[in-house]
């Protein structure tokens, strides 16, 4: 989120020496993304999306400074989601705690997996959420938390597996989903 409240899409909170969240959209703006293009909004990604509905949209929320503009961000998001009736069709995923817990009070049906790989299976399930997503790492230390999350119904996914070997592993674990780029490597796998 910008710093004043514009929703935009981008992977890091960095653009150049930048701070997203403490630059005004205006300037965001007028700089262009390597491939030419500008920096897309929520809106721009949603309105995008909804014209084929059978693709899931993943939302990573970035953390932020302070819980209050975390708050404001989920807020936006969720209504600007509900506002474009793609409930269905997204799903939200965050490293922030907080992130993720406002997403479920805000809209307790929206699926939210939590990243920082910091939780038990079980203390997803506690908090409401309804999965995680964590680097392939957390499972290698932890090689029990996949068949623990299946027993609990949540689902799993890991990031960023680009090794033949850890997928292999992950895979054999039960792992739901992960996040790759080697897609077409791993996929006959």
């Amino acid at each position: 989120m910008s710093k004043d409240g514009v929703l935009i899409i981008y992977h890091d909170e960095h653009y150049d020496s930048l701070e997203i969240s403490e630059t005004r959209f205006a300037d965001l703006a007028k700089l262009k993304l390597k491939n030419g293009e500008n920096i897309p909004t929520l809106k721009d990604f949603l309105e995008k999306g909804k014209k084929n509905p059978s693709l899931k949209l993943v939302i990573e929320l970035k953390p932020m400074n302070s819980k209050l503009r975390e708050n404001e961000l989920v807020q936006k998001v969720v209504q600007m989601v509900k506002t474009f009736q793609m409930e269905s069709q997204c799903e939200f995923i965050s490293f922030s705690l907080n992130i993720c817990e406002q997403l479920k009070k805000e809209e307790p049906t929206f699926k939210v997996k939590y990243l920082n790989g910091d939780l038990s299976p079980l203390e997803i399930k506690q908090r409401g959420f309804d999965g995680f997503s964590y680097h392939y790492s957390v499972f290698i230390t932890n090689p029990g938390w996949i068949s623990q999350a299946k027993m609990l119904g949540l689902i799993t996914n890991s990031w960023t597996v680009n090794d033949i070997a850890v997928f292999e592993k992950l895979k054999t674990q039960g792992i739901d989903f992960v996040t790759t780029d080697i897609p077409d490597q791993l996929l006959h796998k």
